[in-house]
């Protein structure tokens, strides 16, 4: 498992998702927790990140194949 942690612009590139979308589903409990770095900074790990994009890809798969 990689530890490597990303940064909120690199999220939003990878999954496409707006800052207020991610704060939202993170509160709905539907992706990763964020990471404090700091007092004013955050990250996610990739490992969470690719997981949370390869589920969602499985997900519509399987519904464009049922």
């Amino acid at each position: 498992m990689s530890n490597k942690i990303i940064r909120l612009p690199e999220v939003k590139g990878r999954t496409g998702l707006s800052t207020s979308t991610i704060y939202l589903h993170m509160t709905k409990g539907i992706f990763p927790k964020a990471i404090s770095l700091g007092e004013r900074a955050v990250g996610w790990l990739e490992a969470d990140i690719d997981q949370w994009l390869d589920e969602r890809i499985a997900v519509s798969k399987a519904a464009n194949n049922g």
